[in-house]
């Protein structure tokens, strides 16, 4: 058994670097039998070395900016040249579906090691009979590299159930959202809109974030259908109330508004089907790595993401089961979509019967709401919201809202205020509007039936 990692490879070196820098928690559980000699290069050596005194002292990972200052102690360019190197062919891992094979393969590694050195260290106190501390030795090599968080202590952590775990929601821009969620989604939360193609999910997951970003939050939005120039300009809309089709006639008063906004966006477009909820992951610890922790993540949508390849309802709620794992290891809501079955178009509810190929979907999730516009409804820029599910208060509830496609700016009522009731109002008109167009357009089949 080799005493060095130069056996895997130079890129798999590179990769446990990128695990180190990006999973607090491998580092974590891999910092005490972690050798920097078990590396060939001596800039990987430096790295390691710096990453794990970094830990000892903060007990986290060092982020890029921390890299670079720990770099100006370098006096050898030589080295310097070579760790800059090794950093940036890291940075390009971060996103890389393997790295989970990787901290396994590593802490396998490591825990040899130490087994190893137990056991050449055992040689002497068997020859003079001293079997315990051999059995001490073996066992405590055993241990090693264990996950050192056993759970919460129920009789000595009594606080922390009254401060750490108490629900830090992000609210919504919906006051009737807010009031049913208990104040939006929580730490580890998962919130689903369900609505057919074209109906408005986008829309819904951009007012979402827009309102994020104005209060302050730090934003990723993932985008597998739409490029991130296209969903900038959504949130322009958004952000600006100037339809979409017309912003460009308004660039100076887009940067102004722009310029007051507090918090910070970031659009990632991923092709349909060419990531995974892994990917999602090493994209996040880049944006962490930059300082760009978010507070928030969108998911434009959950489907379109790359699973397991298991049969499709399977895969599906895999993914969705995943993307609730995502929220709960960085301690952030997650907001996604899902698409309705086609017969959903003509209904005025939507319900979880609708949801396309997976009810699994629902039973992970904690919030699921559905979006229902007929063409009744587009004619009268209305809408209805239906709680499908709904963890932290009621649901069953339908909600009126209007909903203004050229902005794309959504409002959500209570049914009894005077605001929904103006929305359930505008619906009628709808349904007027919708029997004007019938009947005229009956008058004009006629019309030419007879000529």
């Amino acid at each position: 058994m080799t005493d060095r990692l130069s056996s895997y490879g130079y890129a798999f070196q590179i990769k446990i670097i990128t695990a180190l820098m990006t999973d607090r928690i491998f580092l974590q559980q891999i910092s005490d039998i972690l050798v920097p000699s078990y590396f060939e290069s001596d800039a990987n050596n430096w790295i390691v070395t710096t990453i794990l005194e970094y830990q000892k002292d903060y007990n986290a990972s060092p982020t890029l900016e921390v890299m670079k200052v720990k770099l100006h102690e370098v006096d050898q360019d030589v080295l310097k040249t070579q760790v800059v190197q090794h950093l940036k062919e890291a940075w390009k891992f971060a996103e890389s579906d393997d790295l989970e094979f990787i901290k396994q393969q590593t802490i396998d590694f490591c825990k040899n090691q130490e087994i190893k050195k137990a056991i050449l260290s055992s040689v002497d106190l068997l020859n003079t009979g001293r079997y315990d501390e051999i059995k001490s030795k073996i066992d405590n090599a055993l241990k090693a590299g264990a996950d050192k968080h056993i759970g919460h202590d129920y009789l000595t952590d009594i606080d922390a159930r009254y401060t750490d775990t108490v629900r830090d929601t992000k609210e919504t821009p919906w006051e009737v959202i807010n009031e049913l969620t208990s104040g939006g989604l929580g730490k580890g939360e998962l919130g689903v809109f369900v609505a057919p193609a074209g109906i408005g999910k986008s829309w819904g997951l951009i007012n979402i974030g827009a309102h994020a970003v104005k209060k302050g939050m730090t934003v990723i939005h993932y985008t597998l259908e739409l490029n991130e120039a296209y969903v900038g300009l959504r949130y322009d809309s958004v952000m600006t109330g100037i339809p979409n089709q017309n912003l460009r006639h308004y660039q100076d008063q887009v940067k102004e508004e722009l310029a007051k906004i507090k918090g910070e966006l970031i659009i990632k477009y991923y092709p349909t089907k060419s990531t995974s909820v892994i990917g999602i992951r090493g994209h996040i610890e880049k944006c962490i790595m930059q300082g760009k922790k978010p507070d928030i993540v969108i998911v434009d949508y959950a489907d379109l993401l790359r699973g397991h390849g298991a049969e499709k309802r399977h895969e599906l709620e895999g993914i969705y089961e995943d993307l609730r794992g995502l929220a709960g290891e960085y301690e952030i809501p997650v907001w996604t979509a899902s698409q309705a079955n086609r017969s959903a178009l003509e209904e005025d509810v939507i319900g979880a019967e609708k949801i396309a190929e997976s009810y699994g979907k629902v039973m992970v999730a904690d919030f699921v709401i559905s979006l229902s516009r007929k063409v009744q409804d587009k004619l009268a820029g209305t809408g209805r919201w239906h709680v499908i599910k709904n963890r932290f208060g009621p649901d069953g509830i339908t909600l009126p809202s209007n909903m203004n496609t050229s902005t794309g700016q959504i409002n959500i009522y209570t049914d009894t205020s005077i605001q929904g009731k103006d929305a359930k109002k505008q619906m009628e008109n709808g349904n007027e509007l919708a029997r004007r167009m019938l009947t005229q357009k009956y008058k004009e089949i006629n019309n030419n039936d007879f000529e």
